[in-house]
């Protein structure tokens, strides 16, 4: 039996979509469920999805009891979090502490603004190097630092990706999230691309690309197996090198709550 909690009050309620919970590491990140109502509304969906870890952005502008009964109340664990570079500039301590009240061991620095993003390969070394340290930092509280790409990071200086050059001078703490659509947009195969971070990938964002010039409401992404990517030999290769978590994720959902079933599905006809 599971606690629902619903306009504030108490019921209890059979846990939803138990038939459907499995071992399997699938996770969805929210940002997927952002219009999806209210956080509640999101944590409801991805528990009808069948999916039971989630990937949070950051706080999800409730307390961290309120996280606990609305994880506990939709049978979920939350596997990571994005946060933002500037708060964990600023307020790590913060975010550390949260996410340990909340059971998540995991950061990830999801996204860099424009005016953020180097232009050099010394400034992607430059940033490599103060993100080793903040994941050194973390790792002293038993915790994890991980970065999430986008095509920008595909750039390539020389023999290697800025990506690359950030982790080459970050050192092993920095664990990787390879957004395997992101690196397809940038003209890479993403089955070799995750061999490049073998044994330091903490997981990939599953997500897929519509055919060109389809899709264009939804941002040119679709629900997994419906676009372009090499699923049968993307999925070996992600878990050769190690991946701990496949993550669900589509920018511009119009369904948010199809594409994670639909996601869900077939990550567990496939894995």
């Amino acid at each position: 039996m599971a606690s629902m909690l619903m306009m504030g009050s108490v019921v209890t309620t059979p846990a939803i979509a138990t038939e459907e919970s499995q071992d399997l590491p699938i996770a969805v990140q929210m940002y997927t469920m952002r219009d999806h109502g209210s956080t509640e509304e999101q944590f409801a969906a991805v528990n009808r999805a069948g999916i039971k870890a989630i990937e949070t952005v950051g706080d999800h502008g409730v307390s961290a009891e309120r996280m606990n009964e609305l994880l506990e109340a939709y049978d979920l664990d939350i596997i990571a979090s994005h946060v933002g570079l500037d708060e964990m500039r600023s307020d790590s301590n913060e975010v550390v502490d949260f996410n340990k009240a909340v059971g998540n061991d995991t950061i990830v620095i999801p996204y860099l603004e424009e005016d953020a993003r180097p232009d050099s390969a010394s400034g992607w070394k430059e940033l490599g190097k103060e993100l080793g340290s903040m994941a050194e930092k973390l790792d002293k509280e038993d915790m994890a630092l991980a970065y999430h790409n986008h095509d920008f990071e595909m750039q390539e200086y020389g023999d290697k990706t800025a990506l690359e050059l950030l982790f080459d001078a970050a050192g092993p703490a920095l664990k990787s999230e390879i957004d395997l659509a992101w690196v397809e947009r940038a003209g890479l195969d993403p089955a070799e691309y995750v061999t490049r971070f073998d044994g330091r990938l903490f997981a990939v964002h599953a997500k897929d690309n519509a055919p060109q010039g389809e899709a264009t409401e939804e941002g040119g992404f679709t629900s997994l197996g419906n676009g372009v990517l090499d699923w049968e030999t993307i999925l070996p290769a992600v878990e050769e090198a190690g991946a701990k978590w496949y993550i669900i994720e589509h920018d511009h959902p119009l369904d948010p709550e199809d594409v994670i079933t639909v996601g869900n599905r077939f990550l567990k006809n496939n894995l």
